[in-house]
């Protein structure tokens, strides 16, 4: 996935609202929102797909007095708000700063542990938005897990469906290879997990730009960009935008690569190339591109392939808590 809002990521921080130490604010915490698009009469969307809901994310955090505010909106990268007002149960920030178009912004109310809103282009409404405190997903890890078991069978897709429904498919099994040979529609698996141990071996082209999305939510990333094109939280092995892996790796593009993956709750460790690189780490909310908001219920694997093709995956395997 690129990365955008680099740049506001510092302005925005050091741009924070400042409340006395007594004050406190209901909307403090994370939150898994819904964004319903609604159609503008005057200038209605070509693909009705435009309309359809999509996730966002949003965490509400204090600390010395301050409420930082950081959002995940349907692509792009966890980042920092901006112009962030919180006046009792409303809230207002700036989600995307005015640049080739109108800001985007959300107003938001909160009751009874819901947020209610709206979404703006500039003064237009452009969207209604929904929202419920994340679940926590606090939990101890299996005695005892299943034996790895096959998801791709080396032979076709079974077990897997291209998304979103219209996107052309490039992805081909192929001597034992899963296989993009372009750009085009991502990949998922049919079947949903929840805490799970996943291994998988990938093959990234230089300048090659991929995904691993757990529970159709969080997003692995798989890429070789340019050397210092991406910052540690958005190369290779990061959970994008939030968590960076501990361990800087060689860069291997061309060359067959293994992550070996454990999610308990929200709760994850990676090894990669026989290497951990996040030990233990906590996923605090969705990535961009993410299938949904639902972070308490399991999700499907899915495969990002909308940015470059060449990626290869084979020898997928999952292993899930014995019964």
């Amino acid at each position: 996935m690129k990365k955008i809002y680099a740049v506001l990521a510092l302005s925005t921080l050091l741009a924070m609202p400042s409340l006395s130490k007594k004050e406190t604010t209901p909307f403090a915490g994370r939150w898994d929102i819904t964004v319903t698009p609604q159609a503008n009469p005057g200038n209605p969307p070509k693909n009705p797909a435009q309309l359809q809901p999509y996730p966002g994310w949003m965490e509400v955090v204090e600390h010395d007095g301050k409420f930082d505010v950081r959002v995940q909106p349907r692509a792009g990268t966890v980042h920092p708000a901006s112009e962030v007002k919180i006046d009792g149960a409303r809230l207002t920030l700036v989600v995307s700063p005015a640049a080739k178009g109108p800001a985007i912004t959300w107003e938001l109310q909160v009751a009874s542990n819901r947020l209610t809103g709206v979404q703006k282009r500039g003064d237009v409404v452009a969207a209604q938005i929904a929202g419920v405190r994340a679940p926590e997903m606090k939990r101890k890890p299996p005695k005892a897990w299943t034996d790895p078991e096959p998801l791709f069978n080396g032979k076709d897709l079974t077990g897997w469906e291209p998304i979103p429904a219209g996107a052309v498919n490039h992805w081909v099994a192929q001597d034992g290879v899963l296989l993009d040979t372009d750009h085009g529609a991502n990949l998922k698996t049919t079947r949903k997990f929840d805490d799970f141990k996943l291994h998988i071996e990938f093959n990234c082209p230089d300048e090659g730009n991929s995904g691993i999305y757990l529970r159709g939510r969080d997003e692995i990333q798989v890429a070789y960009e340019k050397p210092g094109v991406e910052d540690k939280f958005h190369d290779m092995g990061a959970i994008y935008g939030y968590i960076a892996p501990s361990v800087e790796l060689p860069r291997k593009p061309g060359e067959w690569e293994s992550l070996d993956i454990t999610l308990v709750g929200r709760d994850l460790t990676i090894v990669r190339n026989g290497v951990k690189t996040i030990d233990h780490q906590e996923i605090p909310g969705i990535s961009g591109g993410a299938l949904d908001s639902n972070e308490g219920e399991p999700g499907p694997f899915y495969l990002q392939g909308d940015h470059t093709g060449g990626m290869k995956y084979r020898n997928i395997t999952i292993s899930v808590p014995k019964k």
